[in-house]
């Protein structure tokens, strides 16, 4: 029998770190085939709308790339050729077109079971809003479309998700496959359009992969993405089933296998090895192909929906980051603050801090709400983080750095700030 390889905390974070792209060669300025290299790390972009600093999706572009023009990010995901198409594949997500018939059983699914966000939605409504987007001949938002469909006025009782019954059958058609989403308007809202209006041929054509191909398909590339994980790792990254009976939709026809299965075929494959890692009360499994670097070097923000930190549960496994996102907490009851970010410095997790970008002051101004150092963070941590911010801050085209007097490190990162060391 083979010795099951064992890891070291810190091993497994250099693992998962290089895996994500932390030990790429920086392109002096970041360009289309830099954008594509990063998201062959991380897979998906998690998409969210929340705006305080920057939106979610074009932070973990920043956390590898630097400085870049997000313009490359639209271009990639709206214009032709397109590289990238929102999806259910994490979450809401940008993820690489090539994935579009990997999702085709999922797609199939949610058209079955139409669940209770749809389920009374009238299946005429449906049919209208369906026929109303082929005949645009263009990309269309539920607003434009909603006064043509009779479909219900936005119900006003909730501040959440107040959708028009026309809003909700865009969405049954979206998360179905019949519809696509072209885009993104100035204010966020989603462009609908006919899959094959969005897609590129060459992506269309290709053959629709079995449920169990799928699958494989889809945990080899979280595997990939993490470098190491759990099966519940593996699971999470693609919103898969750990195990019969888990997460996705119910078992049947056309419903892919649960992770456990994937994962038990690619060790006999030799795609993973099952190892051991400190810390860790089930087992790892490593990609193949995965890198184990001397080093990781990085200073650098990370969104709270970036891939390295998305699971919580495994945040604490790597790093011993506690993490909890507050942006849904009363504020009289949040710990760290509304919209904070992890300070990743060479491979630990050191600090967070609770940023925002003001963009009414003059010239426009990165507020540091709060500012965090974890246990055992090193000297370095305030400069590091101090220049940080300032490139951040840069990026987003804000003149100046403000850190407000709440958390350990505000002092600190104040006088690096106020002195001009960075």
């Amino acid at each position: 029998m083979p010795t099951t390889q064992s890891l070291s905390r810190a091993q497994a974070r250099r693992v998962a770190l290089a895996a994500q792209g932390f030990c790429d060669a920086p392109h002096a300025t970041p360009t289309m085939r830099t954008l594509v290299r990063t998201v062959e790390h991380t897979g998906v972009l998690q998409v969210d709308s929340v705006n305080v600093l920057q939106r979610a999706h074009y932070l973990p572009l920043y956390s590898r790339m630097g400085s870049y023009d997000p313009a490359l990010l639209v271009r990639a995901s709206s214009q032709r050729p397109r590289r990238l198409v929102e999806y259910w594949a994490h979450v809401q997500a940008l993820m690489p077109v090539e994935l579009w018939p990997v999702m085709a059983h999922r797609m199939a699914q949610y058209r079955a079971s139409r669940g209770k966000w749809w389920r009374d939605v009238p299946d005429e409504l449906v049919d209208r809003v369906r026929a109303e987007v082929a005949a645009s001949g263009r990309p269309v938002t539920a607003r434009a479309l909603e006064p043509r469909m009779g479909g219900g006025a936005r119900n006003r009782d909730h501040w959440g998700w107040n959708w028009s019954e026309a809003r909700k059958a865009l969405d049954y058609l979206y998360m179905g496959g019949e519809l696509a989403i072209a885009g993104r308007t100035a204010q966020f809202e989603v462009l609908y359009d006919l899959p094959e209006r969005v897609l590129p041929a060459h992506v269309l054509a290709l053959p629709v992969p079995t449920p169990a191909e799928a699958a494989r398909e889809l945990v080899l590339r979280a595997a990939r993405s993490h470098g190491v994980a759990t099966v519940s790792d593996l699971a999470d990254y693609y919103r898969m089933r750990s195990t019969r009976g888990g997460v996705e939709a119910a078992e049947g026809p056309g419903a892919m296998p649960p992770a456990t299965d994937v994962v038990a075929g690619l060790v006999a494959e030799g795609e993973l090895e099952e190892v051991t890692v400190e810390g860790w009360t089930r087992p790892g499994y490593r990609w193949a192909g995965a890198r184990l670097p001397r080093r990781v070097r990085a200073a650098t923000l990370l969104s709270p929906f970036d891939p390295v930190v998305w699971e919580r549960d495994r945040a604490l496994r790597l790093f011993d980051f506690h993490y909890r996102i507050e942006i849904y907490t009363p504020a009289d009851k949040r710990v760290h603050g509304y919209y904070v970010l992890p300070f990743l410095l060479d491979d630990e997790l050191v600090a967070r801090v609770d940023l925002k970008a003001d963009r009414r002051a003059e010239g426009g101004l990165l507020l540091v709400r709060s500012a965090w150092a974890e246990d055992g963070a090193p000297a370095a941590t305030a400069p590091a983080l101090a220049a940080e911010l300032r490139r951040v801050a840069d990026w987003l085209g804000l003149a100046d750095v403000l850190v407000e007097p709440r958390g350990d490190l505000a002092p600190a990162l104040s006088a690096v700030l106020s002195a001009g060391a960075c």
